[in-house]
């Protein structure tokens, strides 16, 4: 498939940029405007048709990573703040330093105890080395590191569940969903809260929260018993549904989670995972090449679809001039590549670095 047919950016830019912005495509946008169209004909009538399309949306997020407990959230942001306000204050939280501001701000503004881990190239050693010592009770972390491109393997979290079951793994997936295939169930995670704008190509104002029942079972302890609202449109709302899911739940844009959800697996995550991971090892063996990364990042048993350069300010002004979206993060200009990007965007992105462009 010639993705620059449907995604009309392709055509102007070489889109490394995918971890800052997702971006929209053709049907889409055919689809969102068919949605107002129907709205502005139909009125109140196109309202009483929402939970269905609410509903599609929940059994397709379920049926895609295998989750039973799912809740729709506007971002991730929101989704965590909420997580976190259900959960006792005598939890203790294990954190990795440097991750991503909406993961690590409200742990630490909310009273909680927390410990940091540094991120190297011995990161999996410093998580377990801390897990005993400092001996928490949750951790929280994103599944990819936004400013490295760091990634922490399903296989390990999965051998942290296992060697401390009490331990509440909590995971942002905004920076992995839509990467690779992912089933929930077999995670090890408790957790994973997701923003749709990235790598789900949604558009704004729609994520996701799949919980483990282990998790479930310790949130909003006091509200569990309260008595529910008796309203009909509130019918069958549990205490939990209440928190995460308060007021309406906008239809344009989960119908846009939920058409891109189809669109991704007509593309196939099967086939998404194979195309990112071959390009991102052919990008990362060039930038080795080239002295841009450090051995032991390359050797990592799981990398990610983001990788941050050291690169000078003149060959970042280089870049924007050969049309090359790409993000300054942290200490180095980050780069991601997604299953629209070709060994000739990566070609491009090359000949800038090397000069000749």
């Amino acid at each position: 498939m010639n993705f620059q047919d449907i995604f009309p950016v392709l055509k102007e830019y070489t889109y490394f940029n995918t971890a800052y912005s997702g971006i929209l495509y053709q049907p889409l946008i055919a689809w969102r405007q068919q949605h107002d169209q129907q709205y502005l004909a139909g009125g109140s009538n196109f309202r009483l048709e929402s939970a269905t399309t609410i509903e599609k949306l929940r059994l397709k997020l379920s049926e895609i990573f295998q989750a039973k407990n799912v809740f729709l959230i506007p971002n991730f942001s929101f989704g965590f703040n909420t997580l976190l306000n259900g959960l006792a204050k005598n939890q203790r939280f294990l954190l990795l330093n440097e991750d991503y501001p909406s993961v690590a701000y409200p742990v630490k503004s909310s009273g909680f105890e927390f410990q940091e881990v540094s991120i190297d190239e011995n990161l999996e050693e410093n998580i377990l080395k801390a897990i005993e010592s400092f001996k928490p009770t949750a951790f929280a972390f994103s599944m990819v590191q936004y400013i490295s491109g760091y990634k922490l393997s399903e296989r390990f979290i999965k051998q942290i569940k296992q060697s401390y079951p009490q331990l509440l793994l909590i995971a942002d997936g905004t920076q992995f969903c839509g990467t690779k295939t992912f089933n929930f169930a077999e995670s090890g995670l408790d957790a994973i809260l997701s923003s749709g704008y990235k790598w789900l190509l949604s558009g704004f104002g729609n994520g996701f929260c799949m919980l483990s029942d282990q998790l479930i079972d310790v949130l909003y302890q006091e509200k569990s018993t309260e008595t529910l609202p008796t309203a009909p449109f509130l019918q069958g709302k549990s205490h939990l549904a209440m928190n995460f899911e308060p007021g309406h739940l906008d239809t344009l844009n989960f119908g846009s989670l939920d058409y891109s959800l189809n669109f991704l697996q007509s593309v196939g995550f099967e086939a998404i995972e194979k195309s990112n991971q071959l390009l991102c090892n052919q990008a990362r063996a060039e930038f080795y090449n080239r002295g841009l990364l450090p051995e032991w990042m390359i050797k990592r048993e799981s990398q990610s679809t983001i990788i941050s350069l050291p690169l000078k300010t003149e060959m970042v002004e280089n870049l924007a001039n050969a049309k090359i979206l790409c993000s300054a993060r942290g200490a180095g200009t980050r780069f991601s590549l997604h299953f629209y990007n070709t060994v000739d965007d990566l070609q491009q992105l090359l000949d800038v670095i090397d000069g000749k462009n």
